[in-house]
């Protein structure tokens, strides 16, 4: 008789760029931590493989994530960990939209004294432009 496999279940966290040098920033990615044991009062997870064999474990407080969807893990090392803030279910990312830079160097023409603009609006366009173009710039 053919056995089902059993059915993995997961866990969410959010994985975020947290380095001082942009060079190396990576956008937030959603990450699965696999559930390796439920009992009424907790959930446990694999918090991190290392290699093959040599795993890490966490837990959550079951209650509270199967009531809320969410929890916050304090036992997850810091506010840096991926599994600081867990889900039930996959979260959704909101990037932020890019701002185009044609409309935003349109406007600080616009803003340009010479065009009847004052120096105050078209400093703030000009910034705003550059860090838009300095955002797109960056890997």
């Amino acid at each position: 008789m053919p056995s089902e496999p059993a059915t993995v279940e997961y866990l969410y966290g959010i994985d975020s760029s947290v380095a001082d040098d942009s060079r190396f920033y990576e956008p937030p990615r959603v990450i699965q931590f696999r559930i390796t044991k439920k009992t009424p009062k907790r959930i446990y997870y694999v918090r991190r493989e290392r290699i093959p064999g040599d795993i890490e474990i966490g837990y959550v407080n079951r209650q509270q994530i199967e009531a809320d969807g969410e929890i916050y893990n304090h036992g997850a090392g810091g506010w840096w960990a991926p599994d600081f803030h867990l889900y039930l279910n996959p979260p959704e990312l909101e990037q932020p939209a890019k701002r185009d830079l044609a409309t935003l160097r349109a406007e600080m023409a616009d803003a340009h004294p010479d065009r009847g603009g004052t120096g105050e609006a078209f400093i703030a366009a000009r910034q705003r432009y550059e860090r838009a173009r300095n955002q797109e710039r960056s890997p």
